[in-house]
């Protein structure tokens, strides 16, 4: 055991004087939480906004200053025709352009919205966020209830999906960098033909990166909370048990990295590969899985991070219990043990 000890304790001592690795480990997971809380979003803010309308009545200006004072919307100017905020919009200097009609006063329907629609999505909330500003309406009217996010906040989504995609990525890479690193320098003969067992040895090796995985994890945890405001509806004790099958998981994958590849490039190069790209495109991380076409749904249900993030968005926002996330669990259970035995079934005690 004191052997074990002091595997463990010289692998720390490593990862600890290796100043890059540190800034990696934990740069990268407060860099990655403010670019996708404040930056990467989806909230409708200061949308460029131009008013049309030939006759500035009472209901017309009451509506334009609803406008003005929203978080959302940023009055540029008036014009007289639709044509001049459509050329406003074409030369760049405009997002949408509302169109008040003569008869709005009296029917309070007389709009038309004419929006940039490059990008749909954000096209669409612009519109739905002006139309309920114009007409008074609260956004929480009776006609859309919004449950879980009633402010709609990207933030809610992200965070879950950064928690996935970081505990994969620097489990799974770090931990298949390390153990091929031993191989380019010589050491890990070294390591073999000591008394330690094979196996003692690479679970030496991954027990540091597991405490790193959950220390990380806190950190995205506390910044997700008091920083983003990203509530913790579900139990704290659930997040933490499912997070720790998804940290072992991402441990096996970067062993089973390790075992074939032959330098830290090609590890490297393995690990974005099979890591960074499936997680960021299939996961469901940033595109809804449902609306992919079927042979990639299919595919993504070999991603473990889809699961993961699944799960961790009941738990954390709905704050579901963990019968409703089992089926997620027994996945990412079932993926680990397939992992485990495939990595060390070809962890060979003899280098080529």
């Amino acid at each position: 055991m004191k052997q074990f000890i002091s595997f463990v304790i010289k692998e720390a001592k490593h990862i600890l004087r290796d100043k890059r690795t540190m800034l990696i480990l934990f740069g990268m997971p407060i860099v990655m939480m403010l670019i996708f809380g404040f930056a990467v979003t989806t909230d409708v803010r200061n949308v460029r906004t131009v008013v049309v309308t030939s006759s500035m009545d009472y209901q017309t200006q009451q509506a334009i200053d609803r406008l003005a004072a929203s978080e959302y919307f940023t009055i540029m100017t008036t014009v007289g025709t639709s044509m001049d905020a459509e050329r406003l919009i074409r030369n760049q200097k405009a997002d949408l352009a509302i169109v008040f009609g003569q008869d709005f006063a009296s029917k309070r329907n007389g709009v038309q919205m004419i929006v940039d629609g490059a990008d749909p999505n954000m096209a669409q909330q612009w519109t739905n966020y002006a139309t309920q500003t114009i007409l008074n309406l609260p956004f929480s009217a009776s006609n859309m209830k919004m449950l879980y996010n009633p402010r709609m906040k990207s933030a809610y989504n992200f965070v879950p999906a950064i928690m996935g995609m970081l505990l994969m990525l620097v489990c799974a890479m770090m931990t298949s960098i390390s153990i091929v690193r031993e191989k380019e320098k010589g050491t890990m003969e070294v390591l073999l033909v000591s008394p330690v067992k094979p196996i003692m040895i690479i679970v030496a090796k991954v027990v540091p990166y597991l405490v790193l995985a959950f220390v990380i994890l806190t950190t995205i945890l506390l910044m997700g909370h008091y920083v983003l405001s990203v509530p913790l509806h579900g139990s704290i004790v659930w997040i933490y048990l499912v997070s720790t099958i998804y940290i072992v998981l991402a441990l096996s994958l970067g062993l089973l990295i390790s075992n074939i590849a032959n330098s830290q490039l090609m590890a490297l190069l393995l690990s974005a590969m099979v890591l960074l790209v499936p997680i960021v495109m299939l996961s469901g991380m940033i595109f809804p899985v449902e609306s992919m076409p079927v042979i990639l749904q299919w595919i993504s249900a070999i991603v473990p991070p889809r699961y993961y993030i699944e799960a961790m968005r009941k738990l954390m926002i709905m704050g579901v219990g963990i019968r409703e996330v089992m089926r997620e669990v027994t996945i990412l259970s079932g993926i680990t043990i397939l992992l485990l035995i495939i990595s060390l079934a070809k962890f060979n005690t003899r280098l080529e």
